[in-house]
């Protein structure tokens, strides 16, 4: 047991390292040495857990993702309307990113980079089905636009990761006036 806790241990520094090299220096100057010195393991200790760099980043990509979806579909049942299923789940990603601003942000870096390969992307829209289905149901019964999801997503949860980044460099400070105003303004963009 304690071999694999501390395994374990190991595994979520070099995790934790990631996150942060990737989020303060980019991906691209994050290299393996630096990201084992960080996380206080041998450079031959990151081959244990993951194939190369862009293993790496794609394990930590998809397991902070189906985090994040965890967490935002936690509390989410089929039998809610469009509108307060669209405002819960929308409010829980919010929720989510704003308490671990680091893997938000580390989510958001993804979002924009070639580093994250077709496969883990795709496995990580995967985690976003119910909010997919939701939006279907919406469409369906007339209540939000017939728009491709990719817009949707562009429109109603893309612009959280503006907003987060903005606080994240000390520009901005979201307060609960501006989740709520920015909640409305995703709902509008997208409600029929």
């Amino acid at each position: 047991m304690t071999g694999l806790k501390k395994s374990e241990i190991k595994r979520a520094a070099l995790v934790k390292a990631t996150i942060y090299l990737v989020n303060n220096q980019g991906f691209h100057a994050a290299p393996m040495a630096k990201i084992a010195k960080l996380a206080n393991v041998s450079p031959a200790t990151i081959y244990l857990y993951f194939e190369n760099k862009q293993d790496l980043i794609n394990q930590v990509y998809k397991e902070v993702k189906q985090e994040y979806m965890v967490y935002a579909f936690e509390t989410y049942t089929d039998d809610l309307s469009v509108e307060s299923g669209f405002e819960m789940v929308w409010r829980r990603m919010a929720d989510y990113k704003l308490k671990d601003i680091e893997k938000g942000f580390f989510l958001s870096q993804c979002e924009n980079t070639p580093m994250i390969d077709e496969a883990s992307r795709q496995e990580g829209i995967k985690n976003l089905a119910p909010l997919l289905d939701l939006w279907n149901r919406g469409i369906t019964e007339n209540s939000i636009k017939d728009l491709s999801h990719y817009v949707l997503y562009a429109y109603s949860i893309y612009p959280l990761a503006f907003l987060l980044n903005a606080q994240k460099r000390g520009d901005f400070k979201i307060t609960k006036d501006h989740l709520n105003h920015a909640y409305q303004a995703a709902w509008d963009s997208i409600k029929k």
